[in-house]
């Protein structure tokens, strides 16, 4: 099977961990900068090149599209698309994902719990309605803000003003969230092929918001429980995604509550504190995809320890 990888570069740790999965698997893989495709439209036919030379067919494609690039990225994952090519992830799905309230409205309209959310475009109306998601201290998150850098936490509604005025002063859109003090810790569970396959706990570094994945956040391999296996699955369906890590924080009293949907996951930090081979478990969804989209039933990711050796890199054409 030829398996195209779009990522900024074959180097990213994800990215390589894909690759190695897919040559261990026989496949040939290719990694292409979506920045660097070009496409053609006629009206008839839609084409698509890389460094100005037609792309030769693919079997899947699966994005990696960097939140950087993403009006750009998300347009050659459609061209791919319409061009026949089954996609591990649609254009559609990875847009309403980091579309942080359009996610968000639509899990609750189906009864996913999640925590209260605010949205206003004047900073006067956020500040009064502060009130409704349980009052400071809250989080305050840029509407397509990147994972790392998009949140915040306001603890006074002296800093909640100041930082409110600065964000919409720039032009940002922004939410403002229930903080659910959950003993600094959250659970990420990955969905591929609409089934919970792993799950970690997330303990921040000192000082460190829990919300958001930040660099030395210490991961811990978790059993899935009923409760998070069925908001995670929900969600990604809801979603539309075939591969998602679904963020859920862990409240005293009732259901786990999701507040992130990622569709591109970073995967090293997993396979590391799951010991499991998740790589191989989303290259087997895209060879599935590739067959016709028959959802047959993944099986049990394997240990890391158990990969095959990756096949020798091939040369790849474009």
């Amino acid at each position: 099977m030829k398996i195209t990888i779009l990522s900024r570069s074959a180097s990213i740790s994800s990215t390589k961990r894909l690759v190695e999965a897919g040559r261990a698997r026989g496949h040939q893989v290719r990694v292409l900068n979506p920045v660097r495709v070009e496409m053609h439209l006629d009206g008839q036919r839609a084409n698509l090149y890389y460094r100005r030379r037609k792309l030769s067919p693919c079997d899947v494609v699966i994005p990696r599209i960097a939140q950087s690039i993403s009006n750009y990225g998300l347009a050659v994952v459609n061209q791919f698309a319409m061009c026949g090519v089954p996609l591990v992830n649609t254009a559609r799905a990875i847009a309403e994902s980091r579309n942080k309230m359009r996610s968000l409205q639509l899990l609750s309209a189906h009864g996913i719990p999640i925590p209260a959310t605010v949205m206003a475009r004047d900073a006067g109306d956020l500040k009064e309605m502060v009130g409704l998601v349980g009052g400071v201290p809250v989080l305050v998150k840029l509407l397509q803000g990147q994972e790392k850098h998009g949140v915040m936490v306001c603890e006074s509604l002296q800093s909640l003003e100041a930082a409110l005025e600065a964000i919409l002063g720039l032009g940002h859109n922004l939410i403002v969230q229930q903080y659910v003090q959950s003993a600094g810790q959250d659970v990420r569970v990955l969905v591929v092929g609409g089934r919970a396959v792993a799950a970690v706990r997330r303990r921040p570094r000192v000082g460190r918001l829990s919300y958001t994945l930040n660099r030395g956040a210490r991961l811990e391999g978790l059993q899935l429980t009923d409760a998070h296996r069925l908001a995670a699955e929900k969600t990604a369906m809801l979603v539309g995604l075939e591969v998602a890590a679904v963020d859920l924080l862990e409240v005293p009293e009732g259901l786990p509550k999701v507040f992130e949907v990622n569709s591109s996951p970073a995967l090293p930090e997993m396979e590391a504190a799951t010991g499991l081979d998740l790589a191989s478990i989303i290259i087997q969804r895209a060879e599935e995809l590739a067959e016709g989209g028959l959802k047959v039933g993944l099986p049990e990711p394997e240990p890391v320890s158990r990969r095959k050796r990756p096949a020798k890199a091939s040369t790849g054409e474009a």
